[in-house]
Parts: C-alpha cells; sequence; structure tokens
C-alpha cells in the first residue's frame, strides 16, 4: 500500500510549494488527498500510475488528480515548482492524469502564489492571484508525452521491450510477428488497449527516451541515431514538430 500525504485547505484553495531534485532522486508510489501540478524549469521528470508513463520535459508541467498513486523519477537536475490543489476548488479540473503547457503567465503566479500568505482578505490581490491560478488550470492544454499501459499481457510485454529497446525496428509487421499473430489483429488490439495506433506508441516511447537521454548530456548526434533515425536532422524535424525548437536549443550545452 503506498503512503497518502493528505492536505488541508480550510483558509485557500491551494497550497504551493518550491523543491529541487537531484539527479537519479526517486519517490516511490504514493497519493495525495488532492489535485496535484508539478512545474518543472529543469530536468525531466518521469511519472508511473498503473495507467501508464508520462515524461514530464522543462518548462512543462504534470497534472494528477485526487488519489493518483504515483512515482516519480529524476534525471538531471529538477527545479519543481508544485501546487497542492483543494479538488473542490473547482467543478471542471482536469480528471485524468496529463502532461500540460504552461503558460507565461501560469509561470509566473506559481511563483508569486509561493510570497503568498496563508490566510488573506476577500477580493484582495492574493485571493484573485488564488483564483487566477484556478482559471488558468482549466485551460491548460495537454501535451502528447503519455504513454498508456496496455492490459494484456502479451502487449504490456511488447511495450516492456519497445520501451528497453526504443531504437529497433518496431514496424507493425515485425512486432506482430513477434507475437505469431497478423499486424491487422496486433493493430486493432493494440488501439482497444491504449487509444494510441501502434506507431503513435513508438514515436512516443522513442521521444520520451530522448528527452531523457538529452538531460543527462548525451549528444543530438548519438540520441537520433541509437533511437533509429536515419540522421540528425530528421530526429531533429520530429523533435522541432512537437516541442517547437531544435533539441539543441531546448538542452543548450552547458
Amino acid at each position: 500500500m503506498s503512503a497518502t500525504a493528505n492536505f488541508t485547505f480550510t483558509t485557500r484553495p491551494l497550497i504551493p510549494y518550491a523543491h529541487d531534485y537531484l539527479h537519479g532522486a526517486v519517490e516511490p508510489k504514493h497519493q495525495h488527498n488532492c489535485a496535484q501540478l508539478i512545474h518543472t524549469l529543469s530536468g525531466v521528470v518521469r511519472v508511473e500510475t498503473s495507467q501508464g508513463y508520462w515524461i514530464v520535459p522543462p518548462s512543462r508541467g504534470v497534472w494528477l488528480p485526487a488519489g493518483t498513486e504515483h512515482a516519480l523519477y529524476i534525471t538531471g537536475q529538477v527545479a519543481a515548482r508544485a501546487l497542492f490543489i483543494d479538488p473542490l476548488a473547482r467543478a471542471d479540473l482536469p480528471a485524468s492524469c496529463q502532461v500540460v503547457q504552461i503558460s507565461p503567465l501560469l509561470r509566473e503566479l506559481i511563483i508569486s502564489a509561493l510570497a503568498l500568505p496563508e490566510e488573506y482578505q476577500p477580493a484582495s490581490r492574493d485571493e484573485r492571484i488564488y483564483e487566477l491560478i484556478l482559471d488558468e488550470i482549466r485551460v491548460m492544454p495537454e501535451l502528447p508525452f503519455h504513454l498508456p499501459e496496455p492490459t494484456s499481457a502479451s502487449l504490456m510485454q511488447l511495450c516492456h521491450q519497445v520501451r528497453m529497446l526504443p531504437g529497433e525496428n518496431w514496424a507493425l509487421e515485425l512486432a506482430a510477428e513477434r507475437l505469431s499473430v497478423s499486424s491487422r489483429t496486433l493493430s486493432r488490439h493494440f488501439k482497444r488497449e491504449t487509444g494510441l495506433q501502434f506507431s503513435e506508441w513508438v514515436r512516443r516511447a522513442r521521444l520520451m527516451a530522448a528527452l531523457t537521454r538529452l538531460a543527462q548530456g548525451e549528444s543530438v548526434l548519438r540520441v537520433s541515431l541509437d533511437l533509429g533515425y536515419e540522421s540528425h536532422s530528421a530526429f531533429s524535424a520530429m523533435f522541432r514538430r512537437i516541442l517547437g525548437v531544435a533539441p539543441s536549443d531546448y538542452f543548450p550545452l552547458k
């Protein structure tokens, strides 16, 4: 049974918290009686739940609904800013785990919240900051950094192999041969259990592996070749299409 951290919200709707993690740190499985938003300023965080895996790149965030059992795995030096949020603060808070875009406004509001008192006057600036944070959370765009976990043993094993060896040739036909099924059967069952096409799941797995390795200082060329891309430029094009910048800009050399 995982540990449960309980928070009370008698004086304010959310509790801000700042914490820095060292490379390799782990928070074992635990859960909260409230919702949580973790915003990373640097490094990469891998979040694991029974529903799958999420990778949180720098400057993004991960949303965890109340009661979600999860573990955190840290790559690089992670500066994290978290919000523990009363699940009753808004009726339409996100209902599922998701990696989200953190707007510049929300980022600055989180920083401001760290200096706010626990108690405040109605209609004050402090109250407006808390309320605006909740408004911004409701409209955070979801990002495709989730690897949903299938339910059948055979597909779970296949996904484990992809995560362990993301640079291999994972064409649908070859993966189907490993399971001794037709490619059509694999495609149908995989989409039903994960909600994704197998090729999309593999692409996400490779991107997540790339983010983790780049955060450790590995070269873009080495990562791109190891993950099965034909060239540095092909990998960079994929990276830019999803994250909006080249990998060398996202993880600049120190």
